[in-house]
């Protein structure tokens, strides 16, 4: 799989002359490529930083910093949708780009601000949450969890309670709704029309991208198990989507990334996956924001190499 990405980057630097021959556009770019393709396997390998335990500090190319700024949300919204206000009406422009985080409170508030910048009133959609009946008989025990807390959940499974849209916000289904249709869990779409009770909008990737869809409120269960009941939240099944967490961008393909970093990676191959999620290098910017509200060319990677070795077969059942 890692090798597909790396041949789909590689692909990015060729062109076709006019006999129709294969040629790399200049030794220069070439070098850097594969300069580049080798980081982000020693990357996915969990190669640099050594030795580590399976977390490690690696040094990120300058040439996919962004280190010149003052408001960092700001900074990697501008690299990754430059031109914004110019390019509404642009179908490939918005299905082409996306900026990635770890958590997701962190793209929540890069949405929030995304949202902001576009034309237009917001309209807010609020849910409704309950625990599920069949979780506890107790009348006692929605006492106990009352709608204010339960409101106050925030999974990557569900939506949030308050939805605050504007037409021209980009947005992904987080179920299932039509996998005919190809409306599926990933699908992102490009907000057309808010109504009251339905939202239009046009699906921009998945098997049927460029078509107009209806979509409703449906009852939810977050995925995650951590919670100590079961609750429902009854609100449109989509999140926004101008930036997306790590874990959610796997399977997507991505002309422009910009990955941002607040806080470092968590998981084993974490980086590994933002990284991979672009075409080329040259549509890769990151930005990494430490604790000192100053730009670091340094960030973690979580890679426990153990995982790719091979299982000793005789413990194998």
């Amino acid at each position: 799989m890692r090798d597909f990405f790396i041949s789909l980057g590689l692909l990015q630097h060729f062109y076709v002359d006019e006999k129709h021959a294969l040629i790399i556009s200049s030794i220069e770019e070439q070098k850097d490529l594969q300069n580049f393709s080798k980081w982000l396997l020693d990357v996915g390998d969990g190669n640099l930083g050594m030795p580590h335990d399976g977390i490690a500090e690696i040094e990120i190319p300058d040439d996919l910093l962004i280190t010149n700024y003052d408001d960092p949300v700001s900074a990697i919204v501008s690299a990754t949708y430059p031109d914004l206000l110019q390019n509404l009406s642009s179908f490939d422009y918005f299905n082409d780009r996306a900026i990635l985080a770890p958590t997701i409170e962190v793209v929540n508030q890069v949405n929030d601000y995304m949202c902001s910048l576009l034309p237009g009133e917001h309209v807010e959609y609020l849910s409704c949450d309950s625990v599920c009946k069949s979780f506890n008989d107790n009348d006692c025990f929605e006492d106990l969890y009352t709608i204010d807390f339960l409101n106050t959940i925030n999974s990557s499974s569900m939506p949030l309670h308050k939805l605050s849209l504007k037409v021209g916000t980009l947005v992904m289904l987080l179920r299932n709704i039509d996998e005919a249709s190809g409306l599926c869990n990933g699908t992102r779409l490009r907000v057309t029309k808010l109504g009251k009770t339905v939202i239009e909008a046009v699906t921009l990737n998945g098997s049927k991208p460029n078509q107009k869809v209806l979509i409703h409120r449906m009852d939810m269960n977050p995925f995650e198990s951590h919670l100590p009941f079961r609750m429902t939240r009854r609100q449109f099944p989509i999140t926004l989507s101008f930036a997306m967490t790590i874990n959610k961008s796997q399977g997507q393909l991505l002309r422009y990334v910009g990955l941002y970093l607040p806080k470092p990676v968590f998981s084993h191959d974490q980086l590994y996956v933002a990284l991979s999620r672009v075409r080329s290098m040259g549509g890769l910017k990151i930005l990494v924001h430490n604790d000192v509200s100053s730009a670091s060319n340094f960030t973690t990677n979580v890679v426990f190499r153990e995982v790719f070795r091979n299982v000793d077969p005789s413990m194998q059942i």
